[in-house]
């Protein structure tokens, strides 16, 4: 079975004419994963976990018994009860197989991060599940599952954003509906419970569902938190709970953040700088009044323009330029090449329950160094509209996994413009074809050094070798990546660094051996798992798991 599927996927993958060689494939891997990936995550096992809201009524993966054990039978009421479904489940990647997994309360809307070592932390949802605080430790041998905290988070958190702080293992809580706070996971003292902040406060347009909901996150190398709301930012001391600068308003009208829907990305973080120069990207989301229109059945285009803008420093202003198109409901992902993929989402309307319209079937790749006005370049197109509820993550072989879409409030296969979607796809850059094998370190190794089997700490080199058919290019370099937790358009905690190389010596036999050095703290990157590539010359090899920790 194993030799048979990986000879389709080689099949699958290397396949497309030359004349498209640059918009990359797509692939379908299952017919139906049982439950809609609202929310993704990839774990350091190579597994990803997809779950959905529990209230959805029946998903498409049944289960056997209920959480209290009791059997589900086929009489018409346990055909209807939520609790004999899946919820969640983990897309195994290397057999392309799903299992399901047991969610106890209602995660919808909800937000994560991953813990140094690697266990997800999962936080708020709806109903039942928006004060819970979830864990799910992957384990690789198809045992484990989620479990929930005794302890529970001190404000209703539903659409919220976590960010992983430098402290170990320390996360913080923005936001929510209607929620303007932030908390700490896990508290510092059983007294501690949520601080104001009045900037979520400022933000919320109460007649556009909110605007500032998913506030997006990114932690700066200075230790400081960035959050942008709405259209605003600002960047935060969340130790004396202190707006340390206001930035300028983002040029256009419309909004960015839920339902608005435009996505975000920190650029990659670059030793050359001593990752001290840090920059934000905001692409696409929704038209000034569009929550509303929708409910007059109007769907306002979205919006076209990105804005960048370097946080640390002290000149801030927004460079604005603009996508091929409209685009909302979006992901943005950080490729190992250091070019972001802008994939999934619409052109008309908003976020919510069937807001938009015109699905953004061909996904943009964004190559932050290139002159302005030939940053953005338009590849393959999918079949499958990915819209509200879909999400999309990075795999460490390259490719892009890319599932869920659901504009209802219960599965919906009929009758509708947009059907709640279970197909899983994943989309392969043009440089994951065989014909860039030549140019694609292979075999890569990572040692960490004679003391040390559990990681590398901040600041310590480590050896990296990979083999290579002909000598290297003129620019080899080694990426660290982040996996974040997406849902909604917001990629939770997605980092790249770019990371010093010291020596590099290639062997008899193509074997090339690296000395590598770590970042230099957890500011840079908070400690825990990362995917390691080595990009030789724009082609990069398959990538390993780095795992960066305090001393």
């Amino acid at each position: 079975m194993i030799t048979a599927l990986f000879f389709i996927l080689h099949c699958i993958m290397f396949s497309g004419t030359v004349a498209g060689s640059r918009k990359g494939q797509w692939q379908q891997l299952l017919n139906n994963t049982g439950v809609v990936a609202m929310h993704m995550a990839l774990t350091h096992h190579n597994t990803v976990i997809m779950f959905d809201q529990t209230e959805a009524g029946p998903s498409g993966y049944r289960l056997r018994t209920r959480h209290n054990g009791n059997r589900c039978t086929d009489n018409r009421d346990d055909v209807a009860d939520s609790s004999c479904y899946a919820h969640s489940v983990e897309y195994d990647i290397s057999n392309n197989k799903v299992r399901p997994l047991r969610l106890y309360t209602d995660t919808w809307c909800s937000s994560g991060s991953f813990l140094s070592n690697g266990t997800l932390l999962q936080t708020g949802g709806y109903g039942s599940g928006t004060r819970r605080i979830r864990y799910y430790r992957p384990c690789g041998n198809g045992k484990c599952n989620w479990r929930q905290s005794e302890r529970s988070l001190s404000k209703d958190r539903w659409y919220a954003s976590n960010q992983l702080l430098p402290e170990h293992d320390r996360v913080i809580v923005v936001g929510g509906r209607r929620t303007f706070t932030y908390e700490f996971v896990p508290k510092m003292s059983s007294n501690e419970g949520s601080h104001e902040l009045s900037f979520l406060h400022q933000t919320y347009d109460p007649n556009e569902g909110g605007n500032n909901l998913y506030p997006f996150l990114h932690l700066s190398s200075d230790g400081n938190l960035f959050i942008f709301a709405n259209r605003n930012s600002i960047l935060f001391d969340y130790e004396r709970n202190r707006v340390i600068k206001t930035f300028p308003r983002i040029p256009g009208d419309g909004s960015r953040n839920y339902p608005g829907s435009g996505s975000s990305v920190i650029l990659p973080l670059d030793h050359a700088n001593r990752f001290e120069k840090v920059e934000v990207m905001v692409c696409g989301g929704a038209a000034s009044g569009a929550y509303r229109a929708t409910r007059q059945n109007r769907f306002l285009k979205g919006l076209s323009s990105c804005g960048r803008m370097v946080i640390t420093g002290n000149r801030h202003k927004w460079n604005m330029e603009n996508m091929p198109g409209p685009r909302l409901l979006n992901d943005m992902l950080i490729l190992p090449t250091g070019n972001v993929l802008i994939i999934n989402g619409a052109k008309r309307g908003s976020g919510g329950w069937n807001n938009a319209r015109n699905a953004s079937l061909r996904p943009y790749l964004y190559k932050p160094n290139n002159k302005l006005g030939k940053r953005f370049s338009v590849l393959k197109s999918t079949k499958i509209a990915r819209m509200y509820h879909s999400s999309a993550v990075l795999l460490p072989d390259g490719r892009v996994l890319v599932g869920g879409g659901n504009p209802h409030d219960r599965y919906t296969f009929s009758n509708v413009a947009y059907p709640t979607e279970l197909r899983l796809q994943a989309f392969v850059p043009h440089y994951m074809r065989r014909k860039y094998h030549t140019h694609r370190p292979t075999n890569v190794t990572i040692q960490y050094g004679q003391n040390n089997y559990n990681g590398v700490r901040y600041g310590e080199e480590f050896n990296v070798t990979f083999l290579l058919e002909r000598k290297p290019s003129d620019v080899v370099e080694f990426t660290a990546y982040s996996p974040p937790f997406t849902t909604h358009s917001i990629s939770m905690n997605q980092r790249l660094l770019k990371l010093r190389c010291k020596s590099l010596v290639m062997a008899q036999g193509g074997l090339v051996h690296a000395v590598v050095e770590a970042p230099p703290s957890a500011n840079v990157a908070p400690s825990g798992y990362y995917m390691l590539t080595v990009v030789n010359g724009g082609t990069p090899s398959m990538s390993e798991w780095v795992r960066f920790m305090h001393h």
